[in-house]
């Protein structure tokens, strides 16, 4: 990452008479030897697909002008960036440990309180239900009220009942406590939203894969935890103890600032100028002198945007590989288990079907168990690691389209009689793949849309995840015992599917600065 830190130089159009700018010739000069003082040149920007727009800018005989993707770009990733990266990645650790107690509290429940299988699935399904309920809502709020703003109120909210749900004393409280934390969840994508406008372009893709990192972190610290605190103090403390990573993040969120893209969207330009004066300093760099060119829109947040002539050929498309993401990662952690409890892999696929054991059947997880998870949890490094080499070689899409066809090459062999050994590896290559390509669907998204409706588009297609991921137990644990060729083709098609629609999204944003809005960019 060394050469991230290092200044980009850009050329800035000096106009020798504002009045003729468009007819004049302009000679471009460096950030060295710029030295007239910052100034803001507004321009008001329709809304998305209108064609009106209006300029304000001083009179100045000579002037520089420059956008906020200017400023990213000389200041480049420094410490700054660093910083903002561990805080939001707190928050990535805590919705990954969110999610990863799902497996956890379930088995324990069941044999502690002794639940019956659908109201065992229930505690999973409410947490899903608040996420696709709530993730366009925070998109929403984000846009309209500040990217800090929305993922601040998120973590207190999820911090608040996330504690709560550890004293609940029935089932009943358990279930809207745990339906409350899943609400608060949904905003967590958000931190990707902010971290994304803060990066210049040369190291967005690596940065917010790296930042994904975090997501697998938190999944194998949640693991260990269980395997520390479940023997010995129960769930009610593991619950209460994986809000750690939350508790921080509020603790140092006062630190976080604003995304200057979003202030300069509403009108605060001179607040703008003071977060990039701050990312500045505490990079060691020097702003460039001039005119920052303000894009202003008051039409914000709005799910029609997404629609737009220019977008929805990229919305739809883009909302299936959500679902399918969601759908094939979260299908294949409940088929590892499925499968190998079934015993002898060739029963299980010769014999087409699983047969179902009793609701109230009680098994605690052991020592073992924990062990298993965790080691299963660890394919995710890899598949990290090898998509973070190709995100920036072979683009967003093809990356994407990537994952989702070797996932589906390693599904096609669990059709034949395969040894347990054989089975493992594959389901550990897949879930590699899939969990990597998650990770290039959260660096496509910000990168697609303006700033106007970006937070929006990452709370939509949050949802339509969280869809997927609410469908996936029905296919991956009903439909298995019923048929496990049928279940297997289920997530074949839908992970080739989705492969195609990766290849004909329109965009392609590889080395493509972010949008300002929809009527006007940089």
């Amino acid at each position: 990452m060394d050469n991230w830190t290092k200044s980009a130089k850009i050329t800035y159009k000096r106009w020798k008479n504002p009045e003729l700018r468009d007819e004049t010739d302009f000679v471009g000069q460096t950030d060295e030897v710029q030295t007239t003082d910052n100034e803001i040149c507004t321009i008001a920007s329709a809304a998305p697909g209108g064609a009106e727009s209006a300029s304000s800018c001083g009179s100045d005989k000579t002037e520089e002008t420059f956008t906020v993707d200017d400023v990213l770009e000389v200041i480049g990733f420094g410490k700054f960036q660093w910083k903002i990266s561990l805080l939001t990645g707190l928050s990535w650790i805590a919705d990954a440990m969110e999610m990863m107690i799902l497996s956890i509290l379930g088995p324990q429940l069941h044999c502690e309180w002794r639940l019956p299988g659908y109201q065992v699935a229930l505690i999973t399904s409410v947490v899903f239900v608040g996420m696709g309920i709530s993730s366009p809502l925070w998109g929403n709020v984000s846009d309209k009220y500040g990217r800090r703003v929305g993922l601040t109120i998120c973590m207190c909210w999820t911090l608040y009942y996330g504690l709560m749900s550890a004293f609940s004393p029935v089932y009943g409280w358990l279930l809207v406590l745990r339906g409350l934390v899943g609400f608060g969840i949904g905003g967590a994508p958000q931190s990707v939203t902010l971290y994304s406008e803060f990066l210049p372009v040369k190291s967005r893709g690596i940065c917010i894969m790296l930042i994904a990192a975090f997501w697998a972190i938190g999944t194998v610290f949640e693991v260990l935890l269980a395997l520390w605190v479940m023997p010995t103090l129960g769930w009610r403390w593991l619950l209460g103890l994986s809000t750690i990573p939350m508790a921080i993040f509020v603790s140092f969120c006062f630190w976080l600032p604003e995304s200057p893209r979003f202030d300069v969207l509403t009108g605060r330009s001179e607040k703008a100028m003071e977060t990039l004066t701050r990312v500045a300093k505490e990079n060691g760099k020097t702003m460039p002198q001039g005119r920052m060119i303000a894009y202003q829109q008051s039409d914000r947040g709005r799910i029609k945007d997404l629609f737009a002539a220019q977008y929805w050929r990229t919305t739809l498309p883009l909302w299936f590989i959500w679902f399918a993401y969601a759908f094939s990662y979260y299908g294949i952690v409940l088929l590892t288990t499925e499968l190998f409890q079934a015993g002898d892999s060739c029963v299980a696929t010769h014999g087409a079907k699983i047969e179902p054991t009793c609701s109230l059947e009680c098994k605690y997880l052991t020592s073992a168990d924990y062990k298993d998870l965790l080691w299963t949890t660890l394919a995710e490094f890899p598949g990290l690691l090898v998509i973070l080499l190709a995100v920036d070689h072979i683009g967003r899409k093809r990356s994407m389209a990537l994952c989702f066809f070797m996932f589906s090459l390693c599904i096609l062999p669990l059709f034949a009689c395969i040894e347990r050994t054989a089975l493992t590896i594959l389901i550990f290559v897949a879930r590699a793949f899939i969990s990597g390509g998650y990770q290039v669907v959260f660096v496509y998204t910000p990168e697609v849309f303006p700033t106007g409706s970006r937070a929006l588009a990452m709370g939509t297609s949050s949802a339509m995840a969280r869809v997927g991921a609410l469908i996936t137990p029905f296919v991956a644990q009903v439909m298995l015992r019923t048929s496990v060729y049928l279940t297997l083709s289920v997530y074949c098609g839908v992970a080739v599917l989705a492969g195609l629609a990766s290849l004909i999204l329109p965009i392609e944003t590889l080395g493509r600065s972010l949008q300002e809005s929809a009527g006007v960019q940089p």
